[in-house]
């Protein structure tokens, strides 16, 4: 398994739309697959929805003559942003989708909603954080923020308050991903925490290699 699809960079134990299954996501180069061990009937079916909701809310391309495998438009590798992408996928209804239009969020800790919008500058694409209200010490929590999307989703940072992805690319589709989890670090903290653990639970059994 690794000498074909490399190693397994995110796991999600329970499949709660397809029989439990354990679903993994394998990375060799810049090549991604999806995998899972169970032999169930239809599971090749349920694994091409997943590859295609990866492509929906994450903004990557299918690699052509293939039902599980995956590469991001850039040529690059994000790999923070997959360990939420692979879970919202398997985990959340098959017709799940982002909200359409402006990346606009009400912060959970300050009567701020947050706003954040692409911009291209000096050849690579910038995603600004603002917010469309005035609440006390606002810069500090847009700072805050920002710390969460360079965090999560490896993104460095440009100017006071905006954020880009290394390759430079227009990542839309991760940065919207990426925005809920930004507000709240210690609580996604814990949440990536017990998720380690059910998949180091699960990899025993199930004939995987996390990374």
């Amino acid at each position: 398994m690794i000498d074909q699809y490399g190693t397994c960079i995110e796991l999600v134990s329970i499949d709660p739309h397809f029989h439990d299954v354990t679903i993994g996501l394998y990375q060799k180069g810049n090549l991604l697959t999806i995998w899972t061990y169970s032999g169930k009937e239809g599971v090749r079916k349920r694994v091409e929805t997943i590859r295609n909701q990866i492509c929906a809310l994450g903004g990557l391309v299918p690699v052509k003559g293939s039902r599980n495998q995956v590469s991001f438009p850039c040529g690059e590798l994000h790999v923070k942003p997959l360990k939420f992408l692979l879970p919202q996928v398997v985990e959340k209804p098959p017709d799940f989708a982002h909200p359409k239009g402006e990346m606009r969020l009400k912060d959970t800790r300050t009567p701020l909603t947050l706003v954040v919008t692409p911009r291209q500058v000096h050849g690579r694409w910038v995603h600004e954080i603002s917010a469309d209200r005035d609440a006390p010490k606002a810069n500090l929590r847009l700072r805050a923020i920002i710390a969460g999307f360079r965090k999560y989703g490896e993104m460095e940072g440009v100017g006071d308050l905006g954020v880009s992805f290394a390759c430079g690319y227009r990542h839309d589709a991760l940065a919207r991903l990426i925005f809920p989890f930004s507000r709240n670090v210690s609580a996604v903290e814990d949440m990536l925490e017990s998720s380690a653990m059910r998949g180091q639970l699960t990899t025993g059994t199930a004939g995987f290699s996390p990374l």
